[in-house]
């Protein structure tokens, strides 16, 4: 067995490259990361023990929009250290013109989940979430992996 040391990296694929360049060359500074690629297919940032690249369709798929029940990715959730910074990022999405779809709101799924959750341009589904302590991992007789759970 081993322990990973968090999530490196994750790789977002939009067909609106324009609109999603400006959507995340703002959110994804203001979140405290850095960008270290910029490229015209291509960029990469990152901060807080991880990265967020975007990355250009290819032509034929430029018509097509994120589906959240298809096969592969649901959402992609980064998670804030305090309440205050879900705010602050629900905030700052408003003031982009995002389309913010729950939040900042408290969640039912454990004590203390609170989250917003939001869409890029191309519709894929992304949340900021802040969880108490250590947040199911801290509740007795728990199985975070239980799917019962989710």
């Amino acid at each position: 067995m081993i322990e990973i040391n968090g999530a490196a990296h994750v790789i977002l694929t939009v067909s609106q490259w324009d609109k999603a360049r400006a959507f995340y060359g703002e959110l994804l500074p203001f979140l405290g990361m850095t960008k270290v690629i910029d490229r015209d297919d291509f960029f990469y940032h990152v901060g807080g023990r991880t990265a967020v690249g975007i990355e250009r369709c290819a032509d034929e798929y430029r018509s097509e929009r994120f589906v959240q029940s298809r096969v592969g990715l649901h959402h992609l959730c980064l998670r804030a250290r305090t309440r205050d910074d879900v705010n602050a990022a629900a905030a700052k999405l408003r003031e982009m013109g995002a389309m913010i779809d729950r939040g900042p709101t408290e969640g039912t799924w454990m004590e203390g989940y609170y989250y917003v959750v939001f869409e890029d341009p191309d519709g894929i589904r992304l949340e900021i979430n802040h969880i108490p302590g250590k947040g199911v991992l801290a509740i007795d007789g728990v199985n975070p992996l239980d799917p019962a759970k989710f």
